[in-house]
């Protein structure tokens, strides 16, 4: 898969479901916009003073379920979460990169 469909959201890919997923894009820095509804608790600052989803000490957002994998505020999430379509490009490439990555440690 080259770059240009990589980030082609327009094709979904119905066989990637976030109840069957790593969620590996909980481990993306999420940028939190000023009219997101998410909850300031959630909310940190990053080096450069933008407001981004605090993440734990191993890097995975603390919106997010470890146990079952799943948003606890999914209807509070940020914007660019909401935009990360599920199964689309982004959503691929990402998950893609992580094999990637993953195959490289070993």
């Amino acid at each position: 898969m080259d770059d240009a469909s990589a980030s082609d959201d327009d094709r979904i890919d119905p066989t990637i479901l976030c109840s069957h997923c790593e969620a590996v894009c909980c481990r993306l820095t999420v940028y939190v916009m000023a009219d997101d509804p998410t909850p300031a608790y959630f909310v940190d600052q990053d080096e450069y003073g933008m407001d981004v989803m605090r993440r734990r000490d191993d890097g995975w957002c603390t919106a997010l379920d470890r146990e079952t994998m799943r948003c606890t505020i999914y209807g509070l999430r940020p914007q660019v979460c909401r935009d990360f379509a599920m199964g689309g490009g982004d959503c691929r490439s990402v998950r893609d990169n992580d094999r990637r990555l993953a195959i490289a440690v070993i």
